[in-house]
């Protein structure tokens, strides 16, 4: 008797959708079916999503209401990166530490370059001043939003415009972002409340009121500057009128000075003037008879 053939099921394979909430994008992974794709883990290059910056992301697939979704497990800027950033006569400055946030410990490496050359106390004060503004901001915040935070440089602005007033930098990034282990609910830490500033509860009326007087101010400012505009249109007309005036009496006064010098200067002519009696002019006739006489 010949032995019984054993059949062997084979599945096909198919692509299934994965969704990455981090970057808003989906992947197309193969498998089975949805369950053999949990815990899978995959690394991403997001340079061109990130116009330039080099970055691998390693993100881990988790189900979510029967659906693929990978969340970021840790964020890596590459060495090549880096490298092109370091020039001469320059500091850089490195640091690696753990620090809580609301779900989870985090590993953090940040790394800062400096624009020149700088002394070690200046590159100590960096750094712990680095540390310090960094475990703030994550004791505050979830990992999604951290993770979301770095790849949108909007973790790395802040930082920079806080360490500049130490010493000017020319570069300010997280190096290496990773979830260590996921924290317990008595290591969570706690959320400092801010000073929050004194809302005055106003009335409706009393805001009514505040709109009349400020509509009253605007009136009679309004009413002020008509009047003072009026008032230096009659002043400029007023002073324009009298130049006009001034203007047509000096000709007049020019001449009665013109012949008061004139009789200054020529004494005698005014003199011989006023003493001659004016004679009669003779005719032709008596100037005849005379001769003949």
């Amino acid at each position: 008797m010949p032995p019984k053939q054993t059949k062997v099921i084979t599945r096909r394979r198919k692509f299934i959708n994965v969704e990455i909430p981090l970057t808003r994008s989906k992947i197309e992974l193969i498998g089975e079916s949805v369950k053999s794709v949990e815990n899978r883990t995959i690394k991403l290059d997001l340079t061109r999503q990130l116009k330039g910056k080099s970055v691998e992301a390693t993100v881990k697939i988790k189900l979510e209401n029967e659906k693929p979704v990978a969340y970021p497990e840790k964020i890596k800027l590459m060495s090549y990166f880096i490298r092109r950033m370091i020039r001469k006569r320059i500091s850089y400055v490195e640091d690696s530490f753990e620090t809580p946030s609301q779900e989870s410990m985090l590993l953090i490496k940040p790394f800062i370059i400096t624009r020149k050359r700088v002394s070690r106390a200046v590159r100590k004060t960096l750094r712990n001043k680095a540390k310090n503004w960094i475990e703030d901001y994550i004791a505050e915040r979830k990992d999604q939003e951290i993770f979301g935070d770095v790849l949108s440089n909007k973790m790395q602005k802040p930082l920079s415009l806080a360490l500049k007033k130490t010493y000017p930098l020319s570069l300010c990034e997280i190096r290496i972002l990773e979830i260590v282990r996921p924290l317990k609910p008595e290591e969570v830490p706690k959320i400092k409340e801010k000073p929050k500033e004194e809302k005055k509860h106003e009335k409706i009326e009393e805001g009514l009121d505040q709109l009349q007087e400020i509509e009253e101010e605007r009136i009679k400012q309004a009413e002020k500057e008509i009047k003072d505009t009026q008032n230096k249109a009659a002043n400029l007309e007023f002073s324009t009128n009298l130049e006009s005036s001034e203007s047509n009496i000096q000709p007049s006064a020019n001449v009665e000075s013109s012949e008061a010098n004139n009789e200054s200067t020529n004494p005698k002519s005014s003199e011989s003037k006023d003493s001659e009696p004016i004679k009669p002019k003779k005719t032709k006739k008596k100037e005849k008879i005379e001769k003949k006489e």
